[in-house]
């Protein structure tokens, strides 16, 4: 499937549509509800893209604001087409929202790290260690589960086309011990790894660079192919669901913050050396020798 054409961005194309031709016929959105016999929150939460709508709902919907012909049956096509599954729903109890399903119909994500090693770039033991300890109160079972499928979001990254990646991490999640040396230590070599796709680049915020716009909190920017598709902002938050903001002022606002992010870190291969330095320090501290061999980047 190619890129912008997953059912979350057609559904997200869908709804600010169907909103669209609402206030073009001269609407309200309580006085859709009468005429469809439904309730106003419901068209509401089409119109958000909180919610599907049936292929029956957007017929009805369009004939309401006189759309017929070749252009209803299209969105009534497009409406069919935003309730497939993405592989995501294998992954149901984990996932929530509409993050993931964004995330994989993006062409380029622009992510900021202050803490973490961004989960696009985790190994599968420093994942379990994070979540672990984000949901101490977790089953290892639940555990083993969001680890699972957050090395699923990973094949982003090797896809055809792949999305174009760019992370930039504050020197601080360099040093954080997630874990164990070791884990560390492999953690900072698979990003070094990963740095040498092409698609990929990362940058670090040196702590000589003081105080920077990424102090409030990561984010991810997404941008997608379509003009009628406009980027998202996705603000994290551990104890929700996240915070979406496509408001014009407020992507600009954070596209802003990360051209500055960029700016004050260190260019792409000084970032990577430092990533691989800070993990050879973590190697030394590995005392088992079997350990280390299998912790060394590799050769070109």
């Amino acid at each position: 499937m190619a890129r912008g054409q997953g059912p979350t961005v057609r559904r997200r194309r869908l709804a600010s549509e169907l909103r669209r031709l609402r206030e073009a016929a001269d609407l309200t959105i309580d006085e859709v509800g009468e005429k469809l016999e439904c309730s106003a929150s419901k068209v509401s939460r089409i119109e958000t893209g909180h919610v599907g709508v049936t292929p029956r709902d957007a017929r009805d919907m369009l004939a309401l604001y006189g759309i017929v012909g070749d252009e209803q049956e299209a969105l009534v096509q497009l409406a069919r087409e935003a309730r497939k599954r993405g592989w995501w729903h294998a992954y149901n109890e984990v996932f929530t929202g509409t993050f993931v399903g964004l995330e994989a119909d993006a062409t380029s994500l622009r992510a900021f790290q202050a803490l973490l090693v961004p989960g696009l770039l985790q190994t599968e033991r420093y994942a379990h260690a994070v979540i672990r300890a984000l949901r101490p109160d977790a089953e290892d079972a639940e555990i083993r589960r969001r680890v699972a499928a957050r090395m699923a979001r990973q094949e982003l990254l090797s896809d055809t086309p792949p999305v174009e990646y760019w992370a930039v991490v504050d020197e601080a999640v360099l040093h954080r011990v997630v874990d164990s040396p070791e884990v560390m230590a492999e953690q900072l070599y698979r990003m070094v790894s990963v740095a040498e796709k092409p698609n990929v680049t990362i940058q670090v915020v040196p702590f000589t660079a003081g105080a920077h716009p990424g102090m409030e909190g990561p984010f991810l920017i997404m941008g997608f192919p379509e003009q009628a598709d406009p980027d998202v902002v996705y603000v994290d938050d551990s104890t929700s669901s996240g915070l979406y903001l496509e408001q014009p002022e407020d992507v600009r606002r954070y596209a802003l913050m990360f051209d500055h992010l960029r700016a004050a870190a260190l260019k792409p291969d000084d970032s990577v050396d430092l990533i691989t330095e800070a993990a050879g320090r973590f190697a030394e501290r590995v005392t088992a020798p079997a350990a280390v061999h299998h912790l060394e980047p590799r050769t070109p």
